[in-house]
């Protein structure tokens, strides 16, 4: 673990966000957590020793109300939050994750990822990605792939990267948590279904995104997105009704210090409720899975810089948190 916040004051929207959590040398625990940087511990709230924070999403319709009332002062203790180590806020049963989803990101990649023995300019390479996007967006269809819960890991935890990872980048995300199954749900009633919102960073290494061996088949993203450690999650699932609008929420991801990703959800091709619908028209979708909503522009492919051994990301999303992980190289 790289550092723990000293309060979770103005890091999320809404009276109350959901944790995972630890004391030093103890279980991890679901916990509920306050602006003013205090933890209620959910195991004793709701007098099961065994909880998580997946059982909560289990049964999120009767949760809900009581996190609600917890978080208005129900008589139970409240510790601060400084004394706990923070994990990822869920553990997942599926991850589904969306690619080509901001306009500007995939202008962007079409241009840096130029095929060998092309010789157009630029201006001609990306006119031809924003037609293909805006065809993507007229013909309604989205990308989803799937991650392994795996390659979760907390939000100041350490990131890995692997030795055989030549071009590991960032992916700043909006992740849903879902909170109901959700199976062929039409878009009208996609938000029925979710439980909240967390911050993720979807770590890609673009050497290995397309096979070279053998490129009709297309992208890897076993290899290049699922290593351990691979997606920084959380800190909190903060609910939905915290937040009004995923439409205009800022994306802002910082290297050492310098402002990489900075973008607004408006840039989205397909909003959450399509990605949702979309993805149950295939699957079904259980409580306490993620759908990653896809990065925006700002990636380390497109400044000609990508991740090495002791950067340090800082990511967060409007009303949902802050990340700080350090990349450390894997030991040969």
């Amino acid at each position: 673990m790289f550092v723990k916040p000293e309060s979770a004051s103005a890091l999320f929207a809404g009276p109350f966000a959901l944790g995972t959590l630890s004391a030093p040398d103890g279980p991890a625990f679901p916990g509920l957590v306050t602006p003013d940087g205090q933890v209620t511990d959910l195991r004793v709230a709701f007098d099961e020793e065994q909880l998580t924070a997946r059982d909560l999403l289990d049964r999120w319709d009767t949760a809900l109300p009581r996190l609600r009332a917890l978080a208005d002062g129900d008589g139970f203790d409240r510790r601060p939050l400084a004394g706990f180590r923070v994990h990822a806020p869920v553990e997942p049963r599926q991850v589904f994750q969306s690619g080509a989803n901001y306009r500007q990101h995939v202008i962007d990649l079409h241009v840096a990822h130029r095929a060998p023995g092309d010789v157009r300019s630029e201006e001609e390479r990306r006119a031809e990605a924003a037609e293909i996007m805006d065809r993507r967006a007229a013909e309604d269809l989205p990308y989803v792939f799937i991650g392994l819960p795996s390659a979760i890991t907390g939000p100041y935890d350490d990131v890995v990267l692997p030795s055989w990872a030549e071009k590991p980048d960032w992916e700043l995300e909006l992740a849903v948590v879902i909170g109901r199954p959700a199976h062929q749900v039409s878009v009208e009633d996609a938000p029925e279904y979710i439980a909240g919102y967390t911050v993720a960073n979807d770590l890609t290494d673009r050497a290995t995104v397309f096979r070279r061996d053998m490129p009709q088949i297309g992208t890897d993203w076993l290899r290049s997105k699922n290593a351990p450690g691979f997606t920084p999650l959380g800190p909190w699932i903060v609910p939905a009704g915290s937040i009004a609008d995923t439409g205009n929420l800022r994306l802002t991801l910082k290297l050492n210090g310098e402002t990489m990703q900075d973008e607004s959800t408006e840039d989205m091709l397909f909003d959450v409720a399509r990605m949702i619908s979309y993805a149950s028209q295939s699957a079904r979708l259980l409580p306490g899975d993620l759908v990653l909503t896809g990065s925006p522009a700002g990636n380390g492919m497109h400044h000609g810089r990508l991740l090495r051994d002791g950067d340090v990301m800082d990511s967060s999303v409007t009303g949902l948190g802050a990340q700080r992980t350090r990349c450390v190289a894997e030991a040969s």
